[in-house]
């Protein structure tokens, strides 16, 4: 009889960071023999999405998810200037320090993908291997399309806005997807309150510059690219990878790190090595 090992137990702990108090999950096994792997959010959700992947990912290193400022449990910055991917970068290198880990891996969806590029272009010395969930490389129009879906929707007595992010995400859940994960996904879009549309913001004025800052790595980078709403852009990606390779993954979709997380865990070791 095969004993599958007993999943390891996420811890949580703030650290201080420049717009106040930033929260982080942590994974970590007894004996470590891998780099430490920094999990980088889509907006507006927050590390939430990685719990359980990162149980299963932490069997040799340290894993880490934080909150970006102003989502999940994280401090929220001011609302003026408008918070950046710049920004987001900088809050994880502030969890990086307080914990000492060195040099890690960056693992980063949608929103993420742009954090940890932008992260790699800050501290290149700091960055090994990179593992990106699409890639928002969007034409003129697709951008100005996705800033008006995308838009901050007020708050009403009829409940629009949150009819809205509901019907969204039963629009763009992945195979495998199940009501109590949607439940799961569509809360972590209320935490983030007024903000909530703050991480689109900062995603879409850093897109202009996303392609040519993902030019200049020299980090060895691996795209996935599953069925959902960034393949066509992530189609796009090998031009721009200078020591890279796109992965397609028709099969998985949006909480596919939920739904078929021992399948993800393979997928990402195999591409840091």
């Amino acid at each position: 009889m095969i004993v599958s090992a007993p999943a390891l137990k996420v811890v949580r702990q703030f650290v201080d960071g420049a717009f106040g108090q930033i929260h982080v999950r942590i994974a970590a096994p007894e004996t470590q023999t891998a780099r430490p792997l920094a999990c980088l959010h889509m907006s507006p959700k927050s590390g939430r999405i990685y719990a359980r992947f990162m149980q299963a990912m932490a069997a040799d290193r340290m894993v880490i998810a934080h909150d970006y400022p102003g989502f999940g449990e994280s401090d929220a910055p001011p609302a003026e200037p408008p918070v950046s991917i710049e920004d987001y970068a900088r809050s994880l290198w502030d969890v990086v320090d307080e914990l000492g880990l060195g040099q890690i891996d960056l693992m980063g969806y949608h929103t993420g993908s742009e954090v940890a590029v932008e992260a790699a272009r800050q501290r290149p010395e700091g960055v090994g291997a990179i593992v990106l969930i699409g890639t928002p490389i969007f034409t003129a129009q697709e951008l100005d399309a996705m800033h008006a879906t995308y838009s901050h929707v007020d708050l009403d007595v009829d409940g629009t806005r949150f009819s809205r992010m509901w019907a969204s995400v039963v629009a763009h859940r992945g195979p495998g997807m199940t009501l109590e994960m949607m439940a799961e996904s569509f809360a972590e879009n209320l935490r983030a309150g007024e903000a909530y549309e703050w991480g689109h913001r900062a995603a879409f004025a850093y897109a202009r510059r996303f392609p040519e800052v993902l030019s200049s790595l020299a980090h060895r980078i691996t795209v996935f690219n599953p069925e959902d709403d960034l393949r066509e852009q992530t189609l796009r990606a090998p031009a721009y990878l200078a020591n890279g390779v796109v992965e397609d993954h028709p099969e998985w979709g949006h909480g596919f790190l939920d739904a078929h997380t021992a399948d993800a865990v393979r997928a990402v070791k195999a591409a840091l090595g």
